[in-house]
Order: structure tokens, then sequence, then C-alpha cells
């Protein structure tokens, strides 16, 4: 797991410029919206070829994220509005929301159209 905040790249008076991918393979982006229904949990699962960026559009997440070794400890990152949170594959993971949000995955690897779940790896939840 990887954390950033996205910076501007370039400002001037019409406004701001923010690279969040420079030279990137991605091969699939989607939007995901929460509805402002408390409590939303996504996730519990893995990727074994996968990696995913995830852009906080509006609101904030919980990521919550383990190694694969049942006894490895579950940890958490707050990610807030602006900022990037990057899930290398087999690292498991789990999305907390809390209220209405948005966010872009950016992925590469299987990951969109009628690949969608082919790549996915449900566990036993990590975050309930």
């Amino acid at each position: 797991m990887k954390i950033k905040k996205i910076e501007t790249a370039f400002s001037d008076d019409r406004g701001t410029i923010a690279d969040i991918f420079y030279k990137a393979n991605i091969e699939h982006v989607a939007i995901i919206k929460t509805l402002d229904k408390g409590r939303i949990v996504r996730g519990n699962h893995y990727h074994k070829l996968t990696t995913q960026h995830i852009f906080m559009t509006k609101g904030f997440l919980k990521y919550w994220y383990r190694e694969q070794d049942k006894n490895a400890p579950v940890l958490v990152v707050d990610v807030p509005e602006g900022h990037i949170v990057s899930t290398p594959p087999l690292e498991i993971h789990a999305l907390e929301c809390l209220g209405e949000s948005e966010f872009i995955v950016f992925s590469t690897g299987l990951r969109g159209g009628n690949d969608y779940e082919a790549d996915t790896f449900r566990v036993d939840p990590i975050l309930r």
C-alpha cells in the first residue's frame, strides 16, 4: 500500500493542473460512487495480477489492508479527497466509506469489462 497527495504540477491565472499519472500503463478506469447511507464496505478481496490506484474525488474512505498471511496485522489508513492509494497485487484490501463518496479506480491487469472479476479473489472479511 502506498498513499500520496496529488500535488499541483502547473498553475496560472486560469487554474491548476495536477498529474495523477505520468507515463503509466493504465488498462482500465472506473468511477465508483457511494450513496449517503452511512457506512458502506467494499472489497475484502485481493488480485493476483492487478494493481489498483484509488483516487478520491469526493469525501474520504478508510483503506484497510493486510498481507495474505492470516497472522499479519490488519492495518488502516485514511484516504481523504485529493489523495491516491495504490494496491499492489496480492494485498488483501477493503474500503470503508462513511457517507457519500466518489473515487476513480485506475487499474493495470485484468480488471475491466468482461474481465472485471477474472482477477478478484474473495477472502474471509478483514472488515465487516
